[in-house]
Formats: structure tokens, sequence, C-alpha cells
């Protein structure tokens, strides 16, 4: 078995070599071998574990669900009905997201058009598209709708 530095193994999966000892201390790596010199030597198969966890983070998963993906793999090996389960999740939750990113989107194109120059003296215009909260804590909308 081929075993790697930090170096290496952080090169090789585009990270900084103090995010191996970081996802050790998460339980995202497990500890590595040390050499009589008291360097850490990983096995090459790390290097697809790491970019495994930055694809996962990328998804939008955090590091505490990925941990939990790398468990599951341990427990559930060749099911994937944890990573199914736990990518449909993550894609209803990035699909809203996406819906309120074009909210806000549409929003801020209307405040544009409609000349917003200060915050301020937008709140008061009857014109505004901002949403600010309504004495008793509601958003109004353009329309002066709750929303």
């Amino acid at each position: 078995m081929s075993l790697l530095r930090s170096g290496a193994v952080a090169a090789a999966a585009g990270v900084h070599p103090q995010t191996l000892r970081y996802y050790e201390r998460r339980g995202l790596l497990a500890a590595p071998d040390r050499s009589l010199g008291g360097h850490r030597r990983y096995p090459a198969e790390v290097v697809t574990v790491l970019r495994v966890i930055k694809a996962a983070q990328r998804l939008g998963f955090t590091l505490d669900e990925v941990a939990e993906l790398l468990d599951g793999r341990e427990r559930r090996r060749g099911s994937g009905s944890g990573l199914r389960a736990r990518a449909a999740a993550k894609l209803t939750e990035v699909e809203a997201r996406i819906a309120d990113l074009q909210a806000a989107a549409a929003t801020l194109r209307a405040a544009v058009d409609a000349g917003c120059t200060d915050l301020v003296e937008c709140a008061g215009a009857a014109h505004c598209p901002i949403p600010f909260p309504a004495p008793g804590g509601d958003l109004t909308g353009p329309t002066g709708a709750t929303g």
C-alpha cells in the first residue's frame, strides 16, 4: 500500500494541509499512521475521500452531514439508501433557496426599475417594491399586501 505525506495528499486533493488535521479532529478522516520521524502518512484512498467531502460541500452538505454520509457508508455499504434520502432532502432545501433568491432578485430588479436611491425614502414611498416590516411585524410588499 502506498502511503503519502500530508503535503502530497493536500496537493492532490486541492486542499490546505491544515484541512487534513481539521477533518481528523471532526472525525471525517481516520488518524493516519506515522512515520518513524513522526510525519503523518495517509493511504492514497484518502485523496478520493477528500474530493468527495469537498464535492458534497459544494452541493450544500454541511460537514456534519458529510460525516453522517461517510459513517452511513460504513454501515450500509452498497445500499445507497442513506445518500438517496439525504440527496432528496438537500435538493428540496436547494430548490427552496433558489426560489427565495429568485424572489429577492425580482424585488431588487423592481427597486432598480422604480428608481429607488435611498432606502429610508423608499420605505416611505408608495411605489417602493421592497418589503419592509409593517407595524406588528408583517412584511408589506409592493402592493401593501402582507406576505
